[in-house]
């Protein structure tokens, strides 16, 4: 557990980052910071290893008050990963990973053996390990970044800013990678962005900062339903409701059966009307065809000029938004859920998503 009590930070010039700044980050958690330019996020996170010294006030860590322990010793027990991964150019990925257990005095040999252990967990291939930081992709560096942070097994992991400079996708993969990795190690982590969308979709707790100020703390359901005030309202925007849907398991959604055939079984269809899902082999999804469409490719027209796409497909454990995502973005209205094979195992509903939605309004 961390606990800010009362904790500012002002710099030489006058400049208050950080104005009595009081929260408890819970153990075991992911809480983000979020906040834009200026507003005192990562100041009040570089002040938890005591990068930045505060001011004035007190932040303990279980209990003990940083400002009484050695700033090295505090650093190396806590994980830090920063944006641009801030890896040695000069070293092999291994050994970069391998840093802070060798720091610690573990035996070399041990901790690269560990290090490709880590490695494997955030992902990576280990065949990456005899790489130089230059060789990786971004997204690549960024993963070693977090095995680099995550390989002396530190209850602790700090997070300023680490997916922002990489583009939409691998920063949505690396999110997803987050969110895998803290549902099997349960770390105390303070996460900051200015992506209020990357805040709401990662974190457990949020704090809202302006101009040094914490606006508000709370989980992001409750931000997106009950915003402190008008600033706190106008960062996060406007589509709220989208958003809540976002946090909200579609996992008592029903699954409608659909029509299914096969591109070898597709010419003998008799379909009046409606639609059907084309799968290959293995029951994956190809894309949707119609009447019309079957007609055609029964008169010779190459099936992939017949077929309408797919649409957005919905996995079970996803959330109302992917769910309704799914059910809009299908030619048919209904949308395509797979197993974790890719298989086609139903369909969805906007009608359910937005029953669903009813169903939850009482507990907003």
């Amino acid at each position: 557990m961390i606990i800010f009590d009362k904790v500012s930070k002002a710099f030489d010039d006058g400049t208050t980052a950080v104005d009595r700044l009081s929260l408890t980050v819970p153990s075991g958690k992911l809480t983000v910071f979020v906040g834009s330019s200026g507003s005192g996020k990562t100041t009040a996170l570089r002040m938890i290893n005591r990068m930045i010294e505060p001011t004035s006030g007190t932040i303990t860590v279980n209990g003990v008050d940083v400002s009484t322990l050695d700033p090295v010793k505090l650093r190396l027990g806590i994980g830090y990963v920063i944006q641009h991964a801030g890896l040695m150019p000069h070293q092999r990925v291994i050994d970069n990973v391998a840093t802070v257990p060798v720091l610690r005095g573990q035996p070399r040999r041990a901790a690269r053996k560990a290090a490709y252990e880590v490695l494997e967990r955030v992902g990576l291939d280990v065949k990456l390990a005899r790489r130089y930081p230059a060789q990786l992709s971004g997204g690549e560096q960024q993963r070693v970044g977090v095995a680099r942070a995550l390989a002396a097994d530190p209850p602790i992991l700090l997070m300023d800013e680490p997916f922002s400079a990489v583009d939409p996708v691998v920063r949505h993969e690396l999110q997803n990678e987050m969110l895998r990795l803290q549902s099997e190690l349960h770390k105390t982590i303070v996460f900051v962005t200015h992506d209020i969308d990357e805040a709401l979709r990662l974190g457990e707790r949020v704090a809202v900062f302006k101009a040094g100020e914490l606006q508000q703390y709370d989980e992001p359901a409750r931000l997106l339903s009950r915003p402190a005030n008008d600033f706190v309202s106008r960062f996060i925007g406007l589509g709220r409701g989208y958003r809540w849907l976002q946090l909200i398991d579609a996992a008592g959604l029903p699954l409608h059966d659909v029509p299914q055939v096969t591109a070898e079984t597709l010419s003998g269809e008799r379909l009046s009307d409606g639609w059907v899902v084309v799968v290959d082999a293995i029951g994956a999804p190809l894309g949707w065809i119609d009447a019309d469409g079957v007609r055609r490719h029964r008169d010779g027209t190459p099936l992939s000029e017949c077929m309408s796409g797919a649409g957005s497909l919905f996995r079970p454990g996803g959330n109302l938004s992917q769910a309704l995502d799914a059910a809009l973005s299908s030619p048919s209205g209904v949308g395509i859920a797979v197993d974790d094979g890719g298989k086609v195992i139903g369909g969805v509903l906007a009608a359910d998503v937005l029953a669903a939605v009813e169903s939850q309004r009482g507990s907003r």
